[in-house]
Protein backbone atom coordinates (compact mmCIF):
# COMPACT_ATOMS: atom_id res chain seq x y z
CA UNK A 1 0.00 0.00 0.00
CA UNK A 2 1.03 3.81 -0.83
CA UNK A 3 0.73 6.67 1.20
CA UNK A 4 0.91 9.20 -1.35
CA UNK A 5 1.02 12.53 1.08
CA UNK A 6 2.28 12.83 4.48
CA UNK A 7 4.64 15.02 6.61
CA UNK A 8 7.44 12.98 8.65
CA UNK A 9 9.16 16.02 8.76
CA UNK A 10 6.57 17.46 11.92
CA UNK A 11 7.93 17.81 15.29
CA UNK A 12 5.01 15.24 16.02
CA UNK A 13 7.48 12.91 14.60
CA UNK A 14 10.66 13.83 16.51
CA UNK A 15 10.95 11.28 19.16
CA UNK A 16 10.43 8.04 16.54
CA UNK A 17 10.65 9.49 13.17
CA UNK A 18 13.84 7.32 12.33
CA UNK A 19 11.80 4.27 13.45
CA UNK A 20 8.49 5.02 11.13
CA UNK A 21 11.13 5.81 8.04
CA UNK A 22 13.04 3.00 8.49
CA UNK A 23 10.33 0.55 9.22
CA UNK A 24 7.38 1.51 6.47
CA UNK A 25 7.29 -1.76 4.60
CA UNK A 26 7.02 -3.50 8.24
CA UNK A 27 3.88 -1.18 8.62
CA UNK A 28 2.86 -2.04 5.10
CA UNK A 29 3.44 0.48 3.39
CA UNK A 30 5.61 0.23 0.36
CA UNK A 31 6.14 3.97 -0.77
CA UNK A 32 5.56 6.88 0.96
CA UNK A 33 5.72 10.49 -0.39
CA UNK A 34 7.13 13.26 1.53
CA UNK A 35 5.72 17.31 1.03
CA UNK A 36 7.42 19.97 1.56
CA UNK A 37 5.58 23.25 2.77
CA UNK A 38 8.12 25.86 2.91
CA UNK A 39 12.14 25.86 2.19
CA UNK A 40 13.48 24.10 4.89
CA UNK A 41 10.73 21.36 5.12
CA UNK A 42 11.71 20.66 1.18
CA UNK A 43 15.17 20.36 1.88
CA UNK A 44 14.34 17.68 4.39
CA UNK A 45 12.22 16.28 2.39
CA UNK A 46 14.87 15.62 -0.14
CA UNK A 47 16.81 14.49 2.73
CA UNK A 48 14.43 11.19 4.08
CA UNK A 49 14.07 10.66 0.19
CA UNK A 50 18.37 10.29 -0.25
CA UNK A 51 17.98 7.94 2.41
CA UNK A 52 15.35 5.74 2.03
CA UNK A 53 14.81 3.87 -0.62
CA UNK A 54 11.07 3.58 -0.43
CA UNK A 55 10.52 7.49 0.13
CA UNK A 56 9.99 9.99 -2.78
CA UNK A 57 9.57 14.05 -1.95
CA UNK A 58 7.89 16.74 -2.82
CA UNK A 59 9.01 20.04 -3.08
CA UNK A 60 7.62 23.58 -2.55
CA UNK A 61 5.79 26.80 -0.66
CA UNK A 62 2.58 26.08 0.64
CA UNK A 63 -0.02 29.28 0.55
CA UNK A 64 0.07 29.80 4.02
CA UNK A 65 3.97 29.98 3.59
CA UNK A 66 3.63 32.54 0.83
CA UNK A 67 5.12 35.05 2.55
CA UNK A 68 8.85 33.18 2.13
CA UNK A 69 8.34 33.15 -1.68
CA UNK A 70 10.61 35.16 -3.89
CA UNK A 71 13.18 34.99 -6.79
CA UNK A 72 15.82 33.55 -4.54
CA UNK A 73 13.32 30.64 -3.15
CA UNK A 74 12.11 29.85 -6.34
CA UNK A 75 15.69 28.71 -7.14
CA UNK A 76 16.30 26.65 -4.12
CA UNK A 77 12.78 24.93 -5.23
CA UNK A 78 13.93 24.67 -8.67
CA UNK A 79 17.41 23.17 -7.22
CA UNK A 80 15.87 20.56 -4.99
CA UNK A 81 13.66 19.29 -8.44
CA UNK A 82 16.80 18.43 -9.69
CA UNK A 83 17.15 15.52 -7.23
CA UNK A 84 15.82 12.09 -8.98
CA UNK A 85 13.83 11.24 -5.89
CA UNK A 86 12.25 14.38 -6.59
CA UNK A 87 8.81 13.70 -8.06
CA UNK A 88 6.47 16.66 -8.05
CA UNK A 89 6.00 20.83 -7.03
CA UNK A 90 3.89 21.04 -3.95
CA UNK A 91 1.84 21.36 -1.93
CA UNK A 92 1.28 24.71 -3.74
CA UNK A 93 -1.96 26.39 -3.62
CA UNK A 94 -4.39 28.73 -1.90
CA UNK A 95 -5.61 29.05 1.65
CA UNK A 96 -8.34 31.49 3.09
CA UNK A 97 -8.86 30.18 6.15
CA UNK A 98 -7.36 31.92 8.68
CA UNK A 99 -7.68 35.82 9.39
CA UNK A 100 -3.68 36.15 9.45
CA UNK A 101 -2.77 34.07 6.63
CA UNK A 102 -0.79 35.85 3.83
CA UNK A 103 -2.30 38.12 1.35
CA UNK A 104 -4.52 36.73 -1.51
CA UNK A 105 -2.10 38.37 -3.64
CA UNK A 106 1.38 37.11 -1.92
CA UNK A 107 -0.42 33.88 -2.31
CA UNK A 108 -1.86 34.14 -5.94
CA UNK A 109 2.11 35.36 -6.72
CA UNK A 110 3.53 32.20 -5.00
CA UNK A 111 1.22 29.91 -6.66
CA UNK A 112 1.46 31.03 -10.31
CA UNK A 113 5.11 30.89 -9.64
CA UNK A 114 5.27 27.91 -8.87
CA UNK A 115 3.20 26.59 -11.44
CA UNK A 116 5.07 28.44 -14.08
CA UNK A 117 7.86 26.15 -12.42
CA UNK A 118 6.20 23.30 -12.70
CA UNK A 119 5.70 23.44 -16.49
CA UNK A 120 9.10 24.70 -17.22
CA UNK A 121 10.25 21.10 -15.74
CA UNK A 122 7.71 19.39 -16.79
CA UNK A 123 6.39 18.14 -13.44
CA UNK A 124 3.29 17.31 -11.84
CA UNK A 125 1.59 19.83 -9.10
CA UNK A 126 0.27 18.93 -5.91
CA UNK A 127 -2.59 21.27 -4.85
CA UNK A 128 -3.68 22.56 -1.88
CA UNK A 129 -7.10 24.45 -1.50
CA UNK A 130 -9.23 25.54 1.47
CA UNK A 131 -11.91 28.25 1.14
CA UNK A 132 -10.73 28.71 -2.26
CA UNK A 133 -12.33 26.14 -4.66
CA UNK A 134 -13.16 27.80 -7.61
CA UNK A 135 -10.26 30.44 -7.76
CA UNK A 136 -8.11 27.11 -7.82
CA UNK A 137 -9.63 25.54 -10.23
CA UNK A 138 -9.79 28.55 -12.22
CA UNK A 139 -6.42 28.54 -12.48
CA UNK A 140 -5.26 25.16 -12.62
CA UNK A 141 -8.04 25.22 -15.74
CA UNK A 142 -5.83 27.93 -17.19
CA UNK A 143 -2.88 26.01 -16.99
CA UNK A 144 -3.80 22.83 -18.41
CA UNK A 145 -6.04 24.84 -21.32
CA UNK A 146 -2.26 26.40 -22.36
CA UNK A 147 -0.41 22.95 -21.20
CA UNK A 148 -1.15 19.41 -22.17
CA UNK A 149 1.05 17.29 -20.68
CA UNK A 150 -0.17 20.05 -17.32
CA UNK A 151 -1.02 17.48 -14.58
CA UNK A 152 -2.41 17.82 -10.74
CA UNK A 153 -3.68 15.95 -7.66
CA UNK A 154 -5.70 17.92 -5.32
CA UNK A 155 -4.24 16.57 -1.98
CA UNK A 156 -7.30 16.31 0.30
CA UNK A 157 -9.90 16.82 -1.32
CA UNK A 158 -12.63 18.92 -0.01
CA UNK A 159 -14.68 20.13 -2.68
CA UNK A 160 -17.87 18.71 -4.37
CA UNK A 161 -18.73 15.66 -6.61
CA UNK A 162 -19.76 18.27 -9.10
CA UNK A 163 -16.28 20.00 -9.00
CA UNK A 164 -14.29 16.88 -8.71
CA UNK A 165 -15.96 15.97 -12.01
CA UNK A 166 -14.81 19.22 -13.50
CA UNK A 167 -11.10 18.09 -12.78
CA UNK A 168 -11.94 15.18 -13.99
CA UNK A 169 -12.28 16.33 -17.09
CA UNK A 170 -8.91 18.07 -16.89
CA UNK A 171 -7.42 14.40 -16.84
CA UNK A 172 -6.35 15.63 -13.12
CA UNK A 173 -6.07 13.20 -10.14
CA UNK A 174 -8.11 13.11 -6.45
CA UNK A 175 -6.62 12.27 -3.58
CA UNK A 176 -8.45 11.45 0.00
CA UNK A 177 -7.63 10.42 3.35
CA UNK A 178 -9.15 9.93 6.94
CA UNK A 179 -11.72 12.90 6.98
CA UNK A 180 -13.49 10.31 4.83
CA UNK A 181 -14.07 7.85 7.89
CA UNK A 182 -15.37 10.66 10.11
CA UNK A 183 -19.07 10.71 10.68
CA UNK A 184 -20.10 14.14 9.33
CA UNK A 185 -17.98 14.16 6.22
CA UNK A 186 -21.06 13.92 3.68
CA UNK A 187 -18.65 15.42 0.65
CA UNK A 188 -15.48 13.93 0.85
CA UNK A 189 -17.94 9.83 1.55
CA UNK A 190 -19.81 11.03 -1.59
CA UNK A 191 -16.93 11.89 -3.46
CA UNK A 192 -14.81 8.87 -2.41
CA UNK A 193 -18.16 6.87 -3.94
CA UNK A 194 -18.38 8.84 -7.04
CA UNK A 195 -14.81 9.91 -8.30
CA UNK A 196 -13.14 6.92 -10.82
CA UNK A 197 -10.98 4.57 -9.33
CA UNK A 198 -8.11 5.30 -12.05
CA UNK A 199 -7.98 8.68 -10.90
CA UNK A 200 -7.90 7.49 -6.96
CA UNK A 201 -5.17 7.90 -4.50
CA UNK A 202 -5.20 7.29 -0.87
CA UNK A 203 -3.04 9.29 1.59
CA UNK A 204 -2.69 10.42 5.12
CA UNK A 205 -1.80 14.05 5.20
CA UNK A 206 0.50 12.80 8.65
CA UNK A 207 0.51 13.83 10.93
CA UNK A 208 -3.00 15.70 10.56
CA UNK A 209 -6.62 14.29 9.62
CA UNK A 210 -6.27 11.08 11.34
CA UNK A 211 -8.91 8.01 10.54
CA UNK A 212 -11.22 6.54 13.10
CA UNK A 213 -10.83 5.02 15.15
CA UNK A 214 -7.58 6.39 16.04
CA UNK A 215 -9.29 10.01 15.98
CA UNK A 216 -7.75 12.76 18.48
CA UNK A 217 -3.84 10.84 17.68
CA UNK A 218 -1.55 11.59 15.71
CA UNK A 219 -1.71 10.38 12.26
CA UNK A 220 1.07 8.05 11.03
CA UNK A 221 1.54 6.14 7.33
CA UNK A 222 -0.02 2.78 8.42
CA UNK A 223 -2.95 4.38 9.28
CA UNK A 224 -4.01 4.90 5.23
CA UNK A 225 -5.21 1.11 5.88
CA UNK A 226 -8.36 2.34 7.88
CA UNK A 227 -8.80 5.08 5.21
CA UNK A 228 -8.98 2.44 2.43
CA UNK A 229 -10.95 -0.40 4.24
CA UNK A 230 -13.32 2.42 4.55
CA UNK A 231 -13.41 3.64 1.27
CA UNK A 232 -13.45 0.16 -0.48
CA UNK A 233 -16.45 -0.29 2.29
CA UNK A 234 -18.19 2.74 0.49
CA UNK A 235 -17.50 1.59 -2.84
CA UNK A 236 -18.80 -1.78 -2.53
CA UNK A 237 -15.54 -3.41 -3.74
CA UNK A 238 -13.06 -5.62 -1.93
CA UNK A 239 -9.83 -3.60 -0.27
CA UNK A 240 -7.46 -5.66 -2.64
CA UNK A 241 -8.73 -4.42 -5.31
CA UNK A 242 -8.78 -0.33 -4.09
CA UNK A 243 -5.06 -1.32 -3.24
CA UNK A 244 -3.90 -2.23 -6.32
CA UNK A 245 -5.35 0.44 -8.57
CA UNK A 246 -4.61 3.63 -6.35
CA UNK A 247 -1.03 2.10 -5.82
CA UNK A 248 -1.34 2.30 -9.64
CA UNK A 249 -2.43 5.66 -9.73
CA UNK A 250 0.01 6.77 -7.35
CA UNK A 251 2.94 5.54 -8.81
CA UNK A 252 1.81 6.82 -12.34
CA UNK A 253 0.72 10.23 -11.64
CA UNK A 254 4.18 10.55 -9.44
CA UNK A 255 5.71 9.55 -13.16
CA UNK A 256 7.65 6.48 -11.50
CA UNK A 257 5.81 3.98 -13.55
CA UNK A 258 4.53 3.69 -17.14
CA UNK A 259 0.94 2.75 -16.80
Amino acid sequence: MIDAHGHLEDRAFDTDRDEILGNLKDYGIDYFFNCGSNIQTSKTSVDFAKKYDNVYAIVGIHPLDADEYSEDSLKIIRDLSKNEKVVAIGEIGLDNHYDDSPSPEVQEEAFLGQLDLAVELKMPVVIHAREADQKVFDILKSYKDKHEDFVALLHCFSGSVELMREYMKLGFYISLGGVTTFKNAKKPKEVAIEVPLDRLLLETDCPYMTPVPFRGKRNEPKYVLHTAKNIASLRGISLEELEKQTDANTLRFYRLSND
